[in-house]
């Protein structure tokens, strides 16, 4: 099975991927400004076919704009497993995100893009009502999506407590609790859990969290998207990691 995706940054990192898996690419006729040259380099460089099309027929192909003159047939993306997570994620300090049913592929895709950003071994998503990966999402990604490890799991409350057996604490973000993200010394092994558009995290999924917190707003605004929460909270764990010197050490029953 295959897909078509498109816009310039997902379809080079698409090529770039160990297993992209792109097979065909296609690019806008006329002169092409560098962005678009480099890309048809890449995939003349892959063994990948390049053709040229106007932009009616790539509108078609892409089923509307936004390709921004590029478009490729990828096949379907594949799914990891938590076991890759766990050999990406090694011994020590490691951050993995957990989604608990994202629905907006945009906000799935902007989540991707900022774990990946962060150096998240890997994201965790339910298989029932979520967005999958699809098309949408790897384009809101901006490509990242071809370099994270995203398993899609049936029970993720019970992953989560597998992960746990692991060594990874697990924070949840959400905006009633009490408990503030920038007073918190994160976890070396941290699986942030983040919640769909809406309700947020559910009550199971809050219940096996070992802590939750919440972001600190100034404003009249009273709550931000997922994926800006997720963002704001995966790179308060890398401005943390670089710091010296150890962290505190908590019991779970302390949380």
């Amino acid at each position: 099975m295959s897909e078509i995706i498109g816009g310039i940054n997902p379809v080079l990192e698409a090529l770039q991927a160990e297993e992209g898996g792109c097979d065909r690419v296609y690019v806008a006729q006329g002169r092409l400004r560098p962005a678009l040259q480099a890309l048809v380099e890449a995939a003349r460089g892959r063994g990948v076919r390049v053709d040229r099309l106007d932009r009616a027929a790539l509108d078609r192909l892409f089923g509307g704009g936004g390709h921004q003159g590029a478009v490729a047939r990828v096949s379907d993306y594949r799914y990891a497993s938590v076991s890759e997570i766990l050999e990406r994620a090694g011994e020590g300090r490691a951050l993995i995100l957990a989604l608990d049913r994202i629905q907006d592929p945009m906000n799935l895709g902007s989540l991707l893009r900022s774990a990946e950003a962060a150096g998240a071994a890997g994201v965790i998503v339910p298989r029932d009502r979520a967005a999958p990966v699809s098309a949408t999402v790897r384009k809101a990604s901006a490509g990242a999506a071809a370099h994270l490890a995203v398993v899609r799991v049936v029970n993720l409350v019970q992953t989560m407590l597998e992960l746990k057996e692991e060594g990874f604490w697990i924070v949840g973000a959400d905006q009633e609790a009490e408990n503030g993200l920038f007073d918190l010394d994160l976890p070396e092994r941290l699986v942030l859990a983040v919640g769909g558009e809406g309700p947020g995290l559910r009550r199971l999924v809050k219940e096996t969290c070992d802590r939750l917190v919440s972001i600190p707003l100034a404003g009249r605004v009273r709550s931000l998207n997922a994926g800006v929460a997720g963002a704001i909270v995966l790179f308060e764990y890398v401005r943390q990691s670089r710091q010296e010197g150890p962290k505190e050490t908590r019991s779970r029953a302390s949380s």
